[in-house]
């Protein structure tokens, strides 16, 4: 085939046979994000970018996108050079993202969405019917069960992920950036969208997917990149990487992925949950009757996808939040409605889902953050008189003894990295010795590095005897740590089984609803 007559795609679209970026350098003020990195993806391949926190590869592909400019380097497509200056130059050239937090409008339908910004060939109307009919082919050619008339806010999770995929495949991606794809969805979305990934590789286009899971970039590339402080660590075929090999050349050092746990010893029942009712910011119902029971010495792990709950949970639990029905105990004692602090004194310690509005005060200093709650307190303070001695000894060993990387005490807090300010809200908590330890998505948004370090924190509070209810939407880290698991799906409880008798199969039918009579007390 001629230079002249480009191949095409099933779909139509122009295939790209080979986009290569070169020298790619970015620079913020006091950062240097992208180092002279290179990297390239071809036709008919998943290209995988794996990195810590900080890495440079959403910068990377940000700029790929042409929503940054880069400082230095140049992009190619087929050994043409290109200019892209913005998302619509990228789209111009067959270049597609899907982000990870979705960019669909729920008030309109798939269609709309689908053709919004899009030229209509009926302008000035908009002929949707022409719309619907693409959208179908689409759908059918790549297995994207979608229902081009169905409005967005009524579409379950992993359904808005297929209109994000048809939509960008109807507006001509040859290439597509795969921008933490699965982080929302059950293990059999996960397959299903692998399934489509497939067929659109064997079609011709070029995939390039980013993802912390180890496992599942091994399950879907071909080629892998780790980028480390901005610079190219190295890229392998998938076929010769390891999760070991892989997390080793992400952080610089061996880091542990499976954890060594005794069997677990579980004592009296130290939080328990009982019926339990409560309504959502929109009033309407987020927790319909849930009932669990956390013991000591146990990790609990609560599993579920995003918005089913997990959040009211916690806040009904710690306080936040006021329950319509139901009740909380803790060792017993009735504390439904009680205030955090008053549950800070019995025992109970929480780590808040979203930690930059719930658990830290961003223009607060890393000593300030660390005392919120023990400020007033002997040996911190005497009546009205803060005791700064005490103040900076207890903060000099929270820092040391959880490994918090800050230049001194007094830095302010929003200078710190995600998984630095993560550390210091894990040792203001565990400081206190809870009874009861509440953590929702300890490592949401933090690097492998800090994810392990947090990790074997956990495990030995559930040494020491503290009852742990572990929130994640993580499959892998439920079950990396959890004794039980308990699986929520639209504010109920639908299944509570030993980790040991898991599956991810099973998991993933709890997660999607399929109710599952308990098997662990």
């Amino acid at each position: 085939m001629s230079d002249a007559t480009p191949q095409l795609l099933p779909t139509g679209q122009s295939r790209i046979e080979h986009m290569e970026m070169r020298g790619i350098v970015k620079r913020f003020p006091g950062v240097l994000a992208c180092n002279s990195i290179n990297f390239d993806v071809r036709a008919g391949e998943v290209h995988a970018l794996l990195g810590e926190n900080g890495a440079g590869k959403s910068t990377l592909m940000k700029i790929l996108y042409g929503l940054y400019h880069a400082n230095e380097g140049e992009v190619f497509l087929d050994g043409q050079r290109v200019s892209i200056h913005s998302p619509s130059d990228a789209i111009a050239h067959g270049i597609g993202m899907i982000h990870q937090h979705f960019m669909l409008v729920p008030s309109l339908t798939v269609a709309e969405n689908v053709a919004l910004g899009q030229r209509s060939a009926r302008e000035p109307l908009l002929d949707l019917n022409a719309v619907s009919k693409r959208i179908r082919l689409l759908a059918d050619t790549y297995g994207l069960r979608v229902d081009p008339s169905q409005p967005v806010w009524q579409l379950a999770v992993g359904e808005r992920q297929r209109v994000e995929i048809v939509k960008a495949l109807y507006r001509g991606a040859a290439l597509l950036i795969l921008d933490e794809p699965t982080a929302v969805l059950t293990p059999q979305e996960v397959n299903d969208l692998f399934k489509t990934f497939h067929q659109m590789v064997k079609d011709g286009h070029a995939l390039i997917f980013i993802s912390h899971k180890l496992h599942e970039v091994l399950a879907i590339s071909d080629r892998i990149t780790v980028l480390r402080d901005g610079c190219v660590v190295g890229s392998t075929p998938t076929r010769e990487a390891t999760k070991k090999s892989l997390a080793q050349m992400m952080v610089g050092r061996e880091v542990i992925l499976q954890y060594d746990q005794p069997p677990v010893d579980a004592g009296a029942v130290r939080l328990k949950v009982e019926n339990l009712h409560a309504q959502s910011d929109r009033g309407t119902a987020a927790l319909r009757g849930v009932n669990l029971e956390l013991c000591a010495g146990e990790i609990l792990g609560l599993a579920g996808v995003s918005g089913n709950g997990q959040r009211e949970l916690s806040e009904v639990i710690f306080g936040l939040r006021p329950a319509t029905q139901g009740k909380v105990e803790l060792e017993g004692q009735p504390i439904t409605g009680a205030s955090p602090a008053h549950l800070n004194k019995l025992g109970l310690s929480y780590i808040p889902e979203e930690r930059m509005v719930d658990g830290v005060i961003k223009d607060f200093t890393v000593a300030e953050n660390l005392m919120l709650q023990d400020h007033a307190r002997p040996p911190y303070a005497f009546n009205i008189f803060v005791n700064p001695r005490a103040v900076a000894h207890h903060c000099a060993e929270l820092i040391r003894n959880f490994n918090i990387r800050t230049p001194n005490q007094e830095t302010p807090l929003k200078s710190l990295s995600g998984g630095n300010i993560q550390k210091l809200i894990l040792a203001r908590e565990l400081a206190r010795t809870p009874r009861v330890l509440i953590a929702a998505q300890p490592t949401r948004g933090v690097d492998i590095g800090a994810t392990e370090y947090i990790h074997q924190r956990l495990l030995e509070q559930r040494t020491k005897g503290t009852a742990t209810l572990l929130i994640s939407e993580d499959l892998d880290e439920i079950l990396a740590l959890a004794d039980r698991i308990a699986v929520i799906y639209e504010g109920e409880i639908v299944g509570i089984v030993d980790r040991a008798a898991a599956s991810i199969e099973e998991l993933g039918l709890m997660m999607a609803g399929v109710r599952r009579e308990s098997t662990a007390s």
